[in-house]
This record gives C-alpha cells, sequence and structure tokens, in this order.
C-alpha cells in the first residue's frame, strides 16, 4: 500500500479549490456541481429515489434564497464601502437644507425629510415639500426639530 501517493493527490486536490472563497463555504456552484456529480455517478439499478432528489433540490433552492437575502442585507446595511441607509436614518424627520447644480443653474431649497432611498447606488433623500428629492451629497445643513 503506498501511502504517498494518497497524499499528494489530496495535495493536488486542495490546490485546485478558489482563493476567493473560504475551504469551508460551500456555494450553489459547488452544491449544483455535488448534486450532478451525485446522479452521474449512481448506481443504474439503484437510481436516487423521487424524495432524495426532490429533498436536495429544495435544499438548494433554500440556499439560493438565502445567498439572496445575504445580498440583499448586504446592500442595505452598505458593507460594501458605499453609504447606507441606516448610516442616515436618524435624517428623518429632521429639516435639511440643500443645494445643487441642474444645467449650470444653482438650485437651493429646505424640507423636512420623510424618507431615504438608494437609487443606481446613490444615496437620495425625499422631502415633505412637494415630494423633492435630492442626492445626499447636497445637503448643506441638517436641523433637529
Amino acid at each position: 500500500m503506498n501511502v504517498g501517493s494518497s497524499s499528494s493527490v489530496s495535495t493536488q486536490a486542495l490546490g485546485t479549490t478558489k482563493p476567493t472563497e473560504p475551504q469551508n463555504a460551500l456555494g450553489k456552484d459547488a452544491f449544483m456541481r455535488i448534486l450532478v456529480t451525485q446522479m452521474k455517478n449512481q448506481n443504474p439499478l439503484e437510481p436516487l429515489k423521487d424524495t432524495e432528489f426532490i429533498g436536495q433540490m429544495a435544499q438548494f433552492s433554500s440556499l439560493e434564497q438565502l445567498t439572496n437575502l445575504n445580498q440583499a442585507m448586504t446592500q442595505f446595511v452598505g458593507l460594501q464601502g458605499k453609504q447606507s441607509l441606516t448610516e442616515h436614518a436618524d435624517l428623518i424627520g429632521n429639516t435639511v437644507y440643500w443645494e445643487q447644480e441642474v444645467n449650470g443653474v444653482l438650485q437651493s431649497g429646505e424640507g423636512i425629510v420623510k424618507a431615504l432611498s438608494i437609487k443606481n447606488g446613490e444615496l437620495i433623500v425625499e422631502l415633505e415639500n412637494d415630494n423633492v428629492k435630492v442626492p445626499i451629497n447636497t445637503i448643506q445643513r441638517i436641523e433637529k426639530n
């Protein structure tokens, strides 16, 4: 029995993993590869039972939904280095004064913040006055109400 060849095979297998994923993490792609490999290599005399296959597909669906939820929460909280809604939630109910240039014309105004939103990756402040929406970076002054 050659033990040395067994350890070299496992070393080669570890070298082929993606460096971007943690070693213990199984993502959607890995789960699908395992499922496909299992189906390719199943015994034709004892095929995968329907209930097992449905259970595995349900697990895959749950994994995909959890991944999507994680991405949505990451965007909401702003862990990707962007400004987030939660960082500026304390603006709601306060009076803000804003100033921005549109087509070479300086516009300004004030209003009470009623909501915050993200549009095209930019944080937008929605004011109660005439439903005015201005980017967060145009705010010049904030007054506590």
